[in-house]
């Protein structure tokens, strides 16, 4: 078993992928926050790769996290030289590759002090994010800045040693504007309609709270694209770690990946880019359609089957594909409700994107748990399904599997599976999805009565009849019955 860093790079397998370019010469542009498996997978391969070519080699990533928990996974990564082993898992076979675009992981600390500084280098070019889609500080409803989190009352009061991400960029920015080092640009890599300009809202709302001026020279100087990414990254367990071993090298912190990766980005970058066209990434100026035909069948897609198969004790997402009810509904959902709110992209119509989407789901190499892809449900309905629905209910078209989804969910935040088990906290406001949950199951409109989620749906009825009803019958007659009914 080969140790993974530096200096055993030529000792690994020769079947193993790894960095051509001499990383001792890299020098850093991007900070990255939230080093999680699909940043690694994701943008870190796509500059991976342009550095196979020779290019971009003054701007390799340096890690960041800023909370406790990010600690271990700089500590895992600085003993293999922060760099990665990806699996890709194809049905066809299973290959491996070391990506090195990444040379430093800043301390983590509280007040930020090390990320601060390393943000406010004039070498940093790009602050890129994967916090989550949840992460951002808007309200679940209208999107807007949620002021009166405590996290954002602190980071207004104490800017010089704030306690989020968003804080940290703000006051790297109020030294570089001070120093003449110029902005950089703000990049989210998270599953949001409207990244970037989700960005900038957070951002520059953030520093109006306590330096009004420094707010306009944000949103004046900085750039923050939108963009759309998409590559299915399971998170790493002991069958991940017991698999790169299998390659003959130790690594504490592999990540296994699907045969596809896409990312479609603006070009607005106000301190320069990687040329990330080079090796597959699509610049263009129209992110919206494509972000809103992943965001509304996959992500949607995911939580459409996630919720019963967690009830029905189907362990991963390629299982519910391959149940008879689950995978029929993703088809019927995606292609009967969610199509009719999609707009073709150049070389992908919807429906062909669902059957895309269907083969990705279903492929077996891929152990994506239902756990995580139904993790943090309050934030993904809200953001990948609510808003189709409510186009449906505006449109007249229909929204009975829509509306079925919702009842789903609903019904696991109970907390328990059909089968007796429990099921372990899934969410950040679990406690109060499972009040709301256990009131609902004899009382429907205790569930769609959480305003923060569904605002005004509550009081329309075609809606809220359509989830009533199959509320009760998932209670009444279990979740397959209430699945057969919908696929008639």
């Amino acid at each position: 078993m080969i140790k993974l860093g530096n200096s055993t790079l030529s000792e690994l397998p020769s079947s193993v992928a790894r960095p051509v370019y001499d990383r001792a010469s890299l020098t850093p542009g991007i900070v990255h926050i939230g080093l999680g498996n699909f940043h690694r997978a994701h943008q870190s391969w796509y500059l991976h790769r342009l550095m196979q070519q020779g290019e971009a080699l003054d701007w390799a990533i340096i890690g960041a996290g800023v909370r406790s928990y990010d600690e271990a996974m700089r500590q895992r990564l600085a003993a293999q030289d922060y760099m990665t082993t990806l699996i890709e898992l194809d049905p066809s076979g299973t290959s491996a590759e070391v990506v090195g675009s990444m040379i430093g992981y800043v301390p983590i600390e509280e007040g930020n002090a090390a990320l601060i500084a390393q943000m406010a280098d004039p070498a940093i070019r790009i602050v890129a994010l994967t916090v989550t889609e949840g992460g951002y500080y808007t309200d679940p409803v209208t999107k807007g800045f949620d002021a009166a989190h405590p996290d954002i009352v602190h980071d207004a009061a104490n800017p010089g040693t704030p306690r989020t991400a968003f804080g940290a960029m703000v006051e790297a920015l109020r030294r570089r504007r001070e120093i003449g080092a110029g902005p950089f640009t703000g990049q989210s890599c998270d599953n949001l309609q409207g990244n970037g300009a989700i960005l900038r809202q957070t951002v520059v709302s953030l520093a109006r709270l306590s330096d009004p001026s420094l707010a306009d020279w944000i949103d004046t100087h900085c750039t923050f694209p939108n963009a759309m990414v998409d590559c299915i990254v399971p998170a790493t367990g002991p069958k991940e770690l017991a698999l790169v071993k299998e390659f003959g090298i130790d690594d504490a912190a592999p990540v296994t990946h699907e045969n596809f990766r896409q990312w479609v980005i603006e070009d607005k970058f106000c301190a320069g880019r990687p040329a990330w066209e080079k090796v597959g990434a699509t610049i263009t100026d129209d992110v919206h359609s494509y972000e809103a035909m992943k965001i509304r069948i996959l992500n949607g897609g995911h939580q459409v089957i996630s919720d019963p198969g967690e009830i029905l004790s189907v362990a991963t997402i390629s299982e519910c594909m391959s149940h008879p009810l689950i995978g029929a509904l993703f088809r019927k959902v995606a292609r009967d409700e969610v199509v009719p709110h999609v707009h073709a992209v150049p070389g992908m119509t919807p429906d062909a994107y669902v059957d895309l989407i269907d083969r990705r789901f279903s492929n077996p190499k891929i152990v994506d748990t239902v756990r995580r892809v139904a993790f943090d449900g309050s934030s993904r309905h809200t953001g990948f399904i609510l808003p189709v629905l409510r186009e449906a209910l505006a449109a007249g078209t229909p929204i009975e599997g829509l509306a079925l989804t919702e009842a789903l969910w609903a019904r696991m935040c109970e907390g328990t599976r059909e089968d007796g088990s429990i099921i372990e906290p899934n969410d950040p406001i679990w406690s109060d999805l499972t009040a709301a949950a256990k009131a609902a199951r004899n009382d429907p409109a205790a569930w769609l009565a959480q305003k923060t989620m569904y605002g005004d749906l509550a009081a329309n009825t075609r809606f809220a009849e359509a989830f009533g009803r199959w509320l009760t019958m998932i209670w009444q007659q279990g979740t397959e019955a209430a699945l057969r009914d919908y696929l008639g």
